[in-house]
């Protein structure tokens, strides 16, 4: 008896939700799957009735939702939000004397409306800005968690999934069904010095006396690592070497850090940690240890080596600075309706954890601000909104040559921060380092004009 009640209060849910649950067929037999739409009413997903009573599920906005929607095909079964909230949608509180009606007649039962937190705008604000570009953008609420956009190149059209499916399936270079979002997996390249940033914070009370001349490299052992084209900044303090994004400056910070007190901030900061997503997702990962050479930390400080993460994990970070140092829960859907609009549940904000204390998130809040104001970020400068962030390129090396995946994390309104925002473009040239803050700048505009 305790395991049924156990099971009907804290297990139904999620085993009806999962896809390998054959059991979902029946609640089709007497439900027509219901609507997902977005926080102003705009229907993402609805399933039309034929006159001989066929269903056919459709996305009116194509491409532009794939990863984050996703799919529902009755041979493929769901993707995305059509999977994690399929219970809902086949269920059914319509009023309860159309229900009975619709027994006799033997007809089927509208399922309920998914209203998320999504702005369709703004996703086709950041689907626009991306472009043709691989890659991935996520924007948040920042004092509650809700995730405003959430897009994923190279995408597919969930309309014809069935009949694309064993292209999609079978593109290895281009991985259309993966949702980079929330998981690819990417070296976070500078955006990772706000994590090196902290931990030396901690490590060091007197971090504001900082200093460290800048030749443009800086060689240990043998080791040697070059800023950006080489430049040298001369003499900077702590705001200005994340200003600046001054790698040698880094890479010294790096090899005055206690290891185990560095990895403690990165899990602190949810590396090699669970998560809070209701998508699937990657785990982000720290790899220094006691025992790495001097080289390995000398990169990861700098945002290179081992570690990985995703953007949708820099979104979570960012969120938390930018909310005086407590993650709020990220959440997609705002509320479950019936599909005349009466309300059957809704979802409130709620903290997930504090990351940092309300000290230390101001601290880099005021870094990340001299980002924008003087540094790498200055695209976001004279808007007509104020932003903080970072910047950040991340090298690998391919057959075809060196290349980089841009960067950036940050956040508008900086005294009461409004919009968290990170976006990830893969594969561009050197020169085009500054490529995810421009998008930034263009999605980020097209939402305040």
């Amino acid at each position: 008896m305790a395991y049924i009640i156990y099971f009907t209060v804290a297990r139904a849910r999620t085993v009806v939700n999962s896809p390998y649950n054959q059991r979902q067929d029946s609640f089709a037999e007497t439900v027509v799957r219901g609507d997902i739409v977005d926080r102003n009413g705009n229907v993402l997903a609805t399933t039309t009735v034929g006159d001989d009573g066929t269903e056919t599920r459709s996305y009116p906005y194509g491409n532009v939702f794939a990863h984050v929607v996703g799919y529902s095909d009755p041979d493929l079964g769901n993707t995305g939000l059509e999977s994690v909230e399929n219970f809902e949608l086949l269920t059914s509180n319509a009023f309860f004397l159309e229900k009975l009606q619709n027994q006799f007649t033997d007809s089927k039962n509208r399922g309920d409306t998914v209203v998320t937190t999504l702005d369709a705008d703004l996703q086709q604000a950041s689907y626009d800005a991306l472009g043709d570009n691989r890659g991935a953008v996520v924007v948040m609420e920042a004092s509650t968690g809700k995730i405003l956009s959430m897009v994923s190149k190279p995408d597919y059209d969930p309309n014809t999934i069935l009949s694309d499916w064993s292209a999609l399936n079978s593109d290895d270079e281009n991985s259309p069904l993966l949702n980079r979002a929330t998981q690819g997996s990417y070296a976070p390249g500078s955006t990772f010095k706000i994590v090196t940033t902290l931990a030396f914070m901690r490590q060091n009370s007197n971090y504001a006396d900082y200093t460290y001349d800048c030749t443009g490299e800086i060689t240990t052992g043998d080791t040697t690592i070059h800023c950006f084209n080489g430049t040298a900044h001369g003499y900077e303090d702590l705001r200005s070497s994340i200003a600046n994004s001054c790698n040698s400056s880094f890479a010294n910070i790096g090899t005055m850090l206690d290891i185990d007190g560095y990895r403690k901030t990165a899990e602190d900061l949810l590396f090699n940690r669970d998560l809070p997503s209701v998508l699937g997702y990657t785990k982000s990962s720290f790899a220094l240890t006691s025992d790495s050479s001097e080289a390995e930390i000398m990169m990861t400080a700098m945002g290179q080596g081992k570690t990985t993460v995703s953007p949708y994990h820099m979104a979570l970070i960012t969120e938390a600075i930018a909310n005086g140092g407590t993650l709020m829960e990220p959440y997609l859907v705002d509320s479950v309706t019936n599909y005349t609009g009466t309300e059957i549940r809704r979802n409130v904000p709620k903290s997930y954890k504090r990351l940092m204390t309300s000290d230390e998130a101001a601290q880099l809040k005021e870094y990340m601000t001299a980002v924008v104001e003087e540094g790498t970020g200055s695209v976001l400068s004279g808007a007509s909104y104020t932003a903080a962030g970072k910047t950040g390129t991340a090298e690998y090396s391919m057959s075809d040559g060196e290349k980089t995946h841009s960067w950036f994390m940050g956040f508008t309104n900086v005294d009461n921060p409004e919009l968290v925002i990170s976006v990830i473009t893969e594969g561009s040239d050197g020169s085009a380092s500054g490529k995810a803050v421009s998008i930034a700048r263009q999605i980020l505009d097209s939402y305040y004009d």
